[in-house]
């Protein structure tokens, strides 16, 4: 199903972002050390993206109690740390639920473009 929504990012702007101009905001946010992003759509869906800028963590959620959905990387093994919150906590996640950071900017750019993930991604639901 394709939903044509616009999405805000949580912190920045009341301004929508399109997925042109998304993967700017996202590496000037990463270059500025902020690597966790919330975006937020019109339809009240959200969208986390949270790095470690080598490999990323995607999320979409529904509405505020929704566990959501999430990238996974089905072969990866071990873990990786620094993936630093906007409330300081430093987490460590699976590799598998996670992706490389390229992987993640294609994901967020075609959940913003079209509302759905590619049909070729590899997510899990939490639900």
């Amino acid at each position: 199903m394709l939903v044509i929504e616009s999405w805000v990012i949580d912190e920045d702007s009341p301004v929508p972002v399109s997925s042109k101009t998304l993967l700017g905001a996202l590496r000037s946010r990463i270059d500025s050390g902020r690597l966790e992003t919330w975006l937020t759509s019109s339809s009240g869906r959200s969208l986390a993206f949270v790095t470690n800028a080598e490999r990323a963590m995607v999320v979409l959620l529904e509405d505020g109690d929704d566990p959501g959905e999430h990238a996974v990387d089905p072969g990866a093994q071990g873990s990786s740390k620094g993936f630093v919150l906007s409330n300081g906590q430093d987490d460590e996640y699976p590799d598998r639920d996670t992706v490389p950071i390229l992987e993640a900017c294609r994901l967020v750019k075609q959940i913003v473009a079209t509302g759905s993930w590619p049909a070729d991604a590899h997510w899990v639901a939490d639900r």
